[in-house]
């Protein structure tokens, strides 16, 4: 799989794509398209992350490699999805994005959200959802080096992580209940939302203490033995 060739370009791309082009997408889509077609929009939203990822790879000899690990990393998501009230997304994501990247991370928690809701329900609150996962990714590859050192930062952002997903959700709460955002309905969505994003933080917590470290070691090995 080849990456884009222009360094230029590829810096561009991993900066407005995650800050500018898909939070409008995201935003503009619920806002102005028909619930019907919400669809479209998370078709959007993962082809930005193919995007993304494409625009982190800088070896062309590399990309395919990248693109099967991830790919497992996403099925292992859809799976842990079947889990009830603890789910791993969330975890398996930020492990995936400390050891291969944030391009990759965004990716992984993107498409674990699109492909696990053609089970759970596809909705115009999927794009919401690929953009939380994605983002918690992303920032977990930002912060790669001092997660990897950390095993207490890293349990910390665990914890971040549900409240960031919480507070994106809940945009689209705000959004679906009112037609409009509204900050002081989006502070009453959070106190509503409250006892559920302490759950998901704890989890996150749980997953994280369990999982970081034997999957960790494994895609260590994987990414010095292929060059990732």
């Amino acid at each position: 799989m080849r990456g884009i060739e222009s360094p230029r370009l590829r810096r561009w791309l991993r900066v407005l794509l995650p800050a500018v082009v898909m939070p409008a997408v995201v935003l503009g889509g619920a806002l102005v398209l028909d619930e019907r077609r919400h669809l479209f929009v998370s078709v959007a939203v993962a082809a930005c992350a193919v995007l993304l990822f494409l625009a982190g790879i800088e070896r062309r000899r590399i990309g395919s490699r990248r693109m099967v690990i991830a790919a497992v990393m996403i099925a292992l998501c859809v799976v842990g999805r079947l889990i009830p009230f603890f789910k791993p997304v969330t975890a398996l994501t930020v492990i995936t994005a400390i050891y291969l990247g944030g391009e990759t991370g965004f990716l992984v928690g993107a498409m674990s959200a699109l492909l696990s809701n053609f089970y759970f329900g596809q909705g115009p609150w999927t794009p919401f959802q690929m953009l939380a996962w994605g983002l918690i990714g992303l920032f977990a590859g930002l912060l790669a080096r001092p997660l990897k050192k950390s095993r207490a930062f890293l349990l910390c952002y665990g914890l971040l992580s549900g409240l960031l997903f919480s507070l994106v959700m809940d945009v689209w709460t705000v959004l679906w209940y009112n037609g409009r955002f509204d900050p002081a309905l989006w502070l009453a969505a959070m106190g509503t939302a409250l006892p559920h994003t302490v759950l998901y933080a704890v989890s996150n917590f749980a997953f994280l203490w369990l999982l970081a470290r034997p999957i960790g070691e494994k895609l260590e090995r994987v990414r010095i033995k292929y060059g990732l």
